[in-house]
């Protein structure tokens, strides 16, 4: 079992041809660093698609999302800001049903 301790979600879209070291290097421009035991999630334009990427502590998992029909509830765009979400709000998103997550400054 990959352990996860915190969810953290871009609000910028990114293409989803992207594979892992895409992904990687997108975890650090967004977020600084891939940091161990953290999940990091990001959709495309739509957003219909979904990519997860999870740094278990070794080494990193790629994992893909794509709704055959309608469009995850994806808050909005906010430069300079972090989301963070918790395992219900997770879930909440992955089922396509609205969140409310909680906008942090970059710091």
């Amino acid at each position: 079992m990959i352990r996860i301790d915190a969810i953290w979600l871009a609000t910028e879209p990114m293409d989803m041809r992207a594979g892992t070291e895409t992904a990687l290097a997108r975890v650090i421009a967004v977020f600084g660093a891939a940091k161990p035991h953290c999940a990091y999630l990001f959709a495309n334009r739509r957003p219909n698609r979904m990519k997860v990427l999870v740094h278990d502590g070794v080494g990193v998992w790629l994992a893909a999302r794509r709704l055959n029909q309608g469009k995850f509830h994806w808050p909005g765009i906010r430069h300079g800001c972090q989301v963070e979400l918790d395992n219900e709000q997770l879930q909440a998103l992955v089922r396509n049903r609205s969140i409310n997550p909680t906008f942090k400054a970059l710091t």
